[in-house]
């Protein structure tokens, strides 16, 4: 079979079974040990594969070495690997063991390693089963993103430095790996800048241009993993500059009394979202309000400089997402070319970037502009907790500010 697949892909059988690809498969076989040590890939969890590097081969046709499904990690050799065309077709097969090992069978995760490989250009990826990769996922449940910055070790990511903030998105769990695909391809278009992709309950995907490039992010990833859980254990957010208390309720800062003492405030800092607003009112009313309101309210502000410095954001951010290739993403025309044209651009773009839920600074700074003009002609009225009043009084009458 192998030699059939090869003949297919114009390689001779000599080459399957050269320098190049068994120093990769060795390398895979010597990584996934090493992973078992620290507890990524234990019980047969896990998988790793890597582009079989040829320098007189381009990047996007090499060969593929995956690791097999159900084994034990530690244990594989270099025979044990599966070779894949760059295509994602198996070219060959390892052979059988005896009993009581399983036949053999192409890791589970092939599906998800050809995404970053086609979108990403990877030349590695590590999927782990790392316990600070599973249970960072775990401390907010509705959370779709993980976020740290201001910490050391996020300078090991790439395109990232000390005082960035590190976002990785969130994808949920299925019963069959393979059913991942679809949420995994979609992380991937809606956030750039990611090199890997968590899945609740469950691990991460990382990759990286070269192995070696992989293997430091994932060394550096759950590092990270495993100091955020730390921090939140300690009562500190790890999202925060000054990685200060997490946040607490109103409700809950009002009856304890006790924080109070330990925690001297001279000022208060509130979110909206789940704070003195349901959450509810921002997904339900004011990102559809913002939507659909901004043709309108581009047309009204237009000649205004807080506008024009709304759009020149928004330029900006657009120019780099078509440099990256971010799905929904379309020119805006320079102002010469007219208004309307300016604009339907503008509203196109603001769409698509809604619907993939980004936190991106210029499209913040236009919802709050477009959500500010709603609330002063009384198109939108806000809701907000019981206690929200009362809180503000008490901190008032005691001379903090808000």
């Amino acid at each position: 079979m192998a030699v059939a697949a090869a003949a297919m892909i114009g390689l001779p059988q000599a080459y399957l079974e050269g320098k190049e690809v068994k120093e990769t498969s060795s390398l895979v076989t010597e990584l996934c040990r090493h992973f078992y040590t620290q507890g990524w890939v234990s019980g047969t969890g896990g998988s790793i594969t890597m582009k079989v590097h040829d320098a007189s081969i381009p990047k996007p046709e090499q060969l593929i070495v995956m690791s097999p499904s159900g084994v034990q990690k530690e244990r594989m050799q270099p025979e044990d690997m599966y070779i894949l065309s760059a295509n994602g077709s198996i070219i060959s097969t390892p052979s059988p063991k005896p009993y009581p090992n399983k036949p053999p069978k192409c890791t589970d995760c092939a599906p998800l390693f050809m995404k970053a490989y086609e979108m990403r250009n990877a030349g590695a990826v590590i999927h782990s089963h790392g316990m600070e990769s599973c249970l960072v996922t775990m401390l907010n449940p509705q959370a779709k993103e993980f976020r740290i910055t201001h910490m050391e070790m996020i300078k090991g990511i790439q395109g990232h430095g000390y005082y960035d903030e590190l976002v990785v998105p969130i994808i949920e769990n299925t019963a069959y790996e393979n059913e991942l695909t679809d949420s995994l391809t979609k992380a991937i278009e809606a956030y750039p800048k990611a090199t890997a992709v968590l899945v609740r309950n469950h691990g991460v995907y990382i990759w990286g241009d070269s192995w070696i490039h992989a293997k430091t992010q994932a060394e550096c990833y759950h590092y990270l993993f495993d100091a955020a859980i730390k921090l939140h254990q300690l009562g500190l957010d790890a999202a925060t500059p000054d990685h200060g208390p997490i946040r607490r309720t109103i409700h809950s800062q009002i009856k304890d009394s006790q924080y109070e003492r330990e925690w001297p405030r001279r000022w208060i800092v509130l979110d909206i979202e789940g704070t003195t607003t349901p959450i509810t009112f921002v997904t339900d009313v004011l990102f559809p309000y913002a939507r659909e309101n901004v043709g309108k309210h581009l047309n009204l502000t237009y000649h205004t400089a807080e506008t024009q410095e709304d759009i020149k954001l928004l330029r900006a951010q657009v120019e780099e997402d078509l440099r990256e290739g971010v799905t929904g993403a379309v020119p805006i025309p320079h102002a010469d070319e007219g208004k309307e044209k300016v604009i339907a651009a503008m509203v196109s773009n603001v769409e698509a970037m809604i619907r993939a839920d980004r936190k991106i600074t210029a499209l913040k700074e236009l919802q709050g502009h477009i959500w500010r003009t709603g609330f002063e002609c009384d198109e939108l009225k806000a809701i907000v907790f019981e206690d929200v009043a009362d809180a503000l009084e008490k901190w008032h009458s005691s001379g903090i500010k808000r």
